[in-house]
Order: C-alpha cells, then structure tokens, then sequence
C-alpha cells in the first residue's frame, strides 16, 4: 500500500441475518417463546431490515454492503452520502472495527478516533473526565498525552463545570459534544463522524465543521463524514462515495458526488409514512405522509377527531424544519369552523406541496390541542424527508419563513373534513 494512501478497501460486504434469529442460550430462547405467548415484542429480535426499504425481501440474508472497493488518501476529508438504509452507517461500524465484515479486506494505518452515536465509547457510571481518560487509553495514548489535551478537551465541549459528574446524568446534547470534543483533539490519524451532530444546536454544529476542517487541512488527519446535509459536505470535503442499497454507487470529488446523487434521485417515486398516537383524549391519530416522484412531493396530513369528545374550540399547528433546526415554514390554519366535537367521529386533512422547497433533509413537526389551558400534543420529527433537486426557479430557502405558505404552495388554509 503507498505510504499516501490512510485506508484501502478491497471487496468488503456485510450480510446479516433476518427473522428470527438464535440467542445461544436455552433461558433466552425462553424468554423469546414467553414473550411471544403474551403477544409481547421479541425481546431479542432486532434485526430485519431489508437494505431495500420500498420491496419485500425474498431471501432471510440481506447484504447491507455489497462489494465494496475504495482507496482514502491521507489527509483527505471524505463525505459519505446516500439515503437511509444505503448502507452508511454499516460501512463507518466496519471501518472503525466496531463489527466485522463479512468478506472482504481493510488495509490502514494509524489510530482511529469515532464518533458513531451518542454515547459511543463512554461509560455513563464514569464522569466526563474519567471518560476522557478512557478514551485515550483505548486509542493507545499514555496518561501524559492525554492530560495535555485536556484543557482543550473541555474548552470545546464547554461542560468544565459538570467535568466530575457522571455522563449518565448528561442531556444528549452535553454527550455529543463531549463526545466530538475527545474525537476530534485526542492524538489519531483518522476521524470518523456520523450524523451524531444533528443533536448539538446550530453554532455547536458549525463549531464542530469547522474543527473537522481544521483537522483535515491544517493537521492533515483523514476526516470521513456521513451526512444529508450536502451543504456541510460541500463545504468540509474534498472527495466523496456515494451509496446506494449497499453498494458503491459514484467515487470522485465532492461536488461531482453530490450532484450525482442528487441527479440519480431526481424522478424517484417516494413514500413516506408516520402515524402517531395522540394522547389528548380529543384527538385519536396524527399521519403525515408523503409521495410523488422527485422533486414534485406532496405532503399529506390526516387526523381525527375522537368520536366521544364534546368541546367547543380545536387548534393544529403544523410546520416543517430544516437540517440545522430552523423552522421554515409554518401553518396554523383556522380550525373553528370546521372541527366538531359533537360525540362523532371526524377526519381531516390537509396538503402542502413541497416542489419548491431547495435540496436538502426537513423535519416535520405537529402541534394539536383543544385549548391553550389544556394539555396538548407537541409532535417533533413526526416525518423526515430530503428533496434531491428542485426545478423551479422560486424556491422556498431556509428561515425565509413564515410567509413562506405561498411560496411552498400550501393548501392549509383550506382545511376541510374529509371522508
């Protein structure tokens, strides 16, 4: 391998088993059967995925990558792009020797820092600093190393204060920058980051892209990213692999990546759904659902009102965020009219279309309720979904906001009762 190149990837699959499959113990396979007697979820089964979400899969193995080859120079900030289930994540796990592949070969060198999912490689009995000390060790790092570090360390994850509680105690928010901030300054030639940074907030994520940055350019440490942000790729990375249904789909620069994700996406039939129950007794479901083919989307909301309910006042509020957190567009049609609690049961919809709403990963969130006084249903991220390309001119661009009900075409305000 040349001394240039940080990690080689020859042939590399994974398959995993679906169904059912053996715990290796007599009291465990016990535990399943009793689970399942009382119509409770099987304790252990937990995997059964196919890589392809929209079609049945007909064989009891599912290869989540399939034939993988690529070479990473050192230095280089890689993106890793495709959609959910393209097998990104699996490919990270592989390559940070968290599972095995099933055949193929790694070639590397150096000592890999990842940060796969909140709380990877922290142990919540321990305190921030004990954990920091954990990690280093792991990565073959002496006790003095380390302590150098530390300041810096505690600098970027601003949590100095809560340094000697155990992580356990941490919001998820407080873990993910511990986590980063020992990832990124702890002395290893490769640094992997998964999606863990739609956690932090909005200047924690441009903090953390731009140490990646900083990493790769100034420290020449190879960075390898998986986002759906492809602004954020755009902007870290200079090389890029896309994925599709587990295998190398385009290999090349970063912005001849994207683009060819984005394009190959283009007319792709989507369908997307989410059906939530709602605990406000006045309320029975929430769906959101989406279809169409790239990039003509149309969002579609359903709820229904409980068929034992009697009050005089309703109100739904629905809106739609962008990748960083930031509310894009919002609706809070004027339900009076046409909701009544009259001890039946009535449906209800509404349609957003979404074919000038820009490229990128949105989030949608619900809020339904009989009055202000009462308790009523927040929903967050009831539906994620991405649009690849859009080919009107007049897009709908993050935070442009509020007024953005005409821009993004939305029929909310006539909301009416359907059968």
């Amino acid at each position: 391998m040349s001394k240039n190149i940080a990690i080689k990837v020859e042939n590399l699959s994974k398959a995993y088993q679906l169904g059912q499959i053996g715990t290796g113990t007599i009291s465990r396979d016990l535990e399943r059967w009793y689970a399942r007697i009382r119509g409770k979820e099987d304790p252990f089964l937990r995997i059964g995925e196919s890589n392809n979400q929209n079609t049945k899969s007909e064989s009891d193995v599912v290869w989540s990558l399939k034939d993988i080859n690529f070479e990473i120079e050192q230095g280089d900030a890689v993106g890793i792009i495709g959609r959910n289930g393209a097998g990104k994540s699996t490919l990270l796990k592989i390559l940070s020797k968290v599972t095995a592949p099933t055949t193929g070969k790694i070639s590397g060198k150096g000592r890999i820092a990842s940060l796969l999912e909140v709380g990877t490689g922290f142990h919540p009995e321990l305190s921030g600093r004990e954990n920091i000390f954990l990690n280093g060790a792991i990565l073959g790092m002496r006790k003095k190393e380390i302590q150098r570090k530390l300041d810096e360390i505690v600098d970027f994850a601003g949590i100095e204060r809560y340094l000697d509680t155990p992580v356990k105690r941490y919001s998820s928010g407080m873990y993910v920058r511990l986590a980063f901030a020992v990832a990124a300054h702890l002395e290893s030639e490769m640094l992997i980051v998964d999606e863990v940074l739609a956690v932090g907030d909005a200047e924690f994520q441009k903090k953390c892209l731009g140490k990646m940055g900083e990493v790769s350019k100034g420290e020449g440490r190879t960075v390898l990213f998986v986002s759906h942000n492809m602004d954020a790729v755009l902007n870290l990375c200079k090389s890029g692999i896309v994925l599709k249904d587990g295998l190398l789909d385009f290999l090349g620069g970063a912005t001849s990546s994207v683009r060819h994700y984005q394009s190959h996406n283009l007319n792709t039939i989507c369908n997307w759904k989410s059906t939530r129950k709602l605990t406000n007794p006045h309320f029975s479901f929430l769906k959101c659902s989406i279809s169409g083919k790239q990039p003509e989307l149309t969002l579609t909301i359903d709820f229904k009102t409980n068929s034992t309910s009697k009050h005089p006042n309703a109100f739904a509020v629905f809106g739609i965020k962008g990748s960083l957190g930031g509310t894009i567009m919002e609706a809070i049609p004027e339900l009076q009219p046409y909701i009544k609690f009259e001890g039946q049961e009535t449906s209800y919809r509404c349609e957003i279309k979404l074919n000038r709403f820009i490229p990128g990963p949105y989030s949608i969130y619900a809020w339904l309720g009989v009055s202000e006084s009462e308790n009523c249903d927040w929903l967050d991220d009831v539906l994620h979904f991405e649009i690849f390309d859009a080919p009107m001119d007049n897009r709908t661009f993050p935070y442009a906001a509020r007024t953005g009900f005409q821009v993004a075409e939305s029929k909310l305000t006539s909301m009416i009762p359907h059968d």
